[in-house]
């Protein structure tokens, strides 16, 4: 049998001792599982950043990973731990709407509501439910134990969509930008699926950012000039704004949450 994975997301960073704490729960639980680090620098409470940080990456581990996400500024608070189970992978969380992406993407998915307090770390303390709730019972579900015995399923957990462009005239669709990435990329919502005609090759619309103009849709990032601002599709499927070897929020003036207009 092939060893379980359990990969942490979380806002957590890497100063303090909150990731190691739980890594300790876990393997102190199965030392046999392996932890891996899928992201440990979601925005600080920031649960849309952490959804598009898990959707982008979970699919990529093999079957049967539990995936434990912890971007939880309700910890202590009645929201409820969540265990949800998909065709192929195992996600541990609160539910506060983090796992919103991975729920559009997956066919068929049980959620559980986790409620099974033998389980837990005891005392359970009310500021880190990542350490003392999520920890073990992701540990304790790579050890074996079925999903139903942590708890019922539910059918009212949070749950969110993303924004979508909206038209602005009979040529023009209104966007926003839903994250700035390490380098400064300004992703977008537009996608193949709300703006198929941007897809579409040799499409070359007119894109505005606030109040800066964007050169051109290219391919690359190293198809832009310097200090030009560029549109491309990333790896994730989005339309991103970008700037070769620069920031493109810095650039642009824009971060997240400023417009993005579309003109074809």
């Amino acid at each position: 049998m092939s060893t379980r994975i359990i990969t942490l997301t979380t806002d957590f960073g890497s100063t303090d001792h909150f990731v190691g704490s739980m890594r300790g729960v876990i393997l102190g639980i199965n030392p046999a599982v392996s932890v891996v680090d899928l992201c440990n620098a979601v925005n600080s409470f920031d649960i849309l950043d952490g959804a598009l940080t898990l959707a982008e990456a979970y699919r990529h581990y093999p079957a049967d990973t539990i995936h434990l996400v912890v971007v939880d500024p309700g910890v202590g608070s009645s929201r409820r731990p969540l265990l949800v189970s998909t065709s192929h992978h195992y996600f541990v969380a609160p539910d506060n709407g983090v796992l919103s992406l991975v729920m559009a993407r997956e066919e068929r998915i049980t959620v559980r509501h986790i409620a099974a307090e033998h389980y837990f770390l005891q005392p359970v303390s009310s500021t880190f439910h990542g350490r003392d709730v999520f920890a073990p019972c992701a540990a304790w579900l790579s050890k074996g134990v079925e999903p139903e015995k942590f708890g019922d399923e539910i059918t009212d957990y949070v749950r969110f969509t993303l924004p979508q462009p909206k038209p602005t005239g009979e040529h023009a669709l209104k966007g926003v930008v839903l994250k700035v990435d390490k380098f400064g990329n300004l992703v977008t919502n537009f996608t193949a699926e709300n703006t198929p005609a941007i897809f579409t090759a040799g499409a070359q619309p007119r894109i505005k950012v606030a109040e800066a103009a964007v050169a051109a849709l290219r391919s690359s990032y190293s198809e832009g000039q310097p200090g030009e601002l560029i549109a491309l599709i990333n790896s994730m499927g989005f339309l991103e704004i970008a700037c070769n070897k620069a920031p493109a929020a810095q650039v642009a003036k824009a971060g997240r949450g400023a417009p993005v207009v579309v003109e074809f």
